[in-house]
């Protein structure tokens, strides 16, 4: 598969799919077996545990299903949380996590802490997180699986509308096929393989 700059995919696929280990191998948490996983040039199948390590430290984001912030940080403190891990200077860090709330929409929450915040405000901080670093790359592993269907919507246009803006990449995994409606392209897979590929336009039409 070939997933190009500035591209929003989805990876479809029921439980068991293999979906999250596709996930893991590009985003060089899980080494393949055989082929190449190649981002902006870098082999990542080639790469020892410490090269990876500084690679996704350096070029990707995450978004998680859980949302996976610290209770005990405010939303700016959440956002910067992966600046301070590469060094920069805490007036710097700050400024850049308040410009990313500002951009997924909670200028009167940074000084919240997350059990101050709603399910889909806490995911919009880990989105603001994963764009705070500016990576290649962002991937999203059920991003709305804790979410209720409205706000899963919002939180689907809020990473549509950063993918857009922003040219940013992002590769999501789902087992909603109404949510991979928003992606640019769907993959689906069954038992570890791609069976299919749709464009948006296409899968718009499928459905109807």
């Amino acid at each position: 598969m070939t997933i190009y700059k500035g591209e929003f995919c989805a990876i479809v696929g029921t439980s068991g799919s293999g979906k999250s280990t596709m996930l893991n191998m590009l985003a060089g948490l899980e080494k393949p077996t055989k082929g190449e996983v190649i981002i902006g040039g870098a082999h990542l199948e080639r790469m020892n545990e410490n090269q990876l390590v500084r690679f996704r430290r350096e070029k990707v984001g995450f978004i998680f299903q859980s949302f996976n912030l610290l209770g005990t940080l405010n939303a700016i403190e959440n956002v910067a949380l992966p600046l301070t891990f590469r060094g920069v200077d805490k007036k710097t860090r700050e400024a850049k996590a308040v410009k990313m709330l500002k951009l997924v929409g909670l200028p009167k929450h940074m000084k919240h802490r997350p059990n101050e915040m709603s399910g889909g405000q806490q995911q919009r901080v880990g989105v603001a997180r994963a764009l705070v670093l500016d990576p290649e790359i962002i991937f999203a592993d059920e991003p709305t699986g804790n979410l209720d269907s409205n706000t899963s919507a919002e939180v689907m246009k809020l990473m549509r509308k950063v993918v857009q803006e922003h040219n940013q990449t992002l590769v999501m995994v789902t087992h909603d096929n109404h949510l991979a409606g928003f992606a640019d392209r769907i993959f689906h897979i069954i038992d570890g393989k791609i069976v299919k590929v749709e464009s948006r336009s296409e899968y718009k039409e499928d459905e109807g």
